[in-house]
């Protein structure tokens, strides 16, 4: 595979991969899910006050429309479209792009796993 194929390989760019991996990656002994969204932080003081603060990968996810903002709920978050999730499954079962272990919980939310019986 060439490196621009690797780069962009289930559609996510190797800096926006990193990303989603570190906002579904276990945050304080808990599982995010993808429906909970990704939590953005706000603007406290200046013109911007009380918009998100989005990163530059962020609004990279939002402008190919992998993404979206949703501004109405407190904090902010951003929710992948039906195409972001499309991409996200893509990657999620690559294991080159993501630890089968280790994202296991957002495998099993997405189907790819089945979810163990009780």
């Amino acid at each position: 595979m060439s490196k621009l194929n690797d780069q962009t390989a289930a559609g996510f760019t190797a800096g926006e991969r990193e990303y989603v991996r570190r906002e579904l990656d276990m945050f304080f002994s808990t599982y995010p899910t993808v429906a909970e969204g990704f939590m953005l932080k706000t603007w406290r003081g200046g013109p911007e006050s009380g918009k998100p603060k989005l990163s530059p990968i962020a609004n990279g996810l939002i402008e190919r429309g992998l993404m979206r903002l949703d501004t109405a709920s407190r904090p902010p978050r951003l929710f992948f479209t039906t195409k972001g999730l499309a991409e996200l499954r893509a990657m999620m079962t690559d294991r080159r792009f993501a630890d089968p272990k280790k994202f296991q919980h957002i495998r099993q939310e997405l189907g790819i796993d089945p979810v163990p019986e009780s």
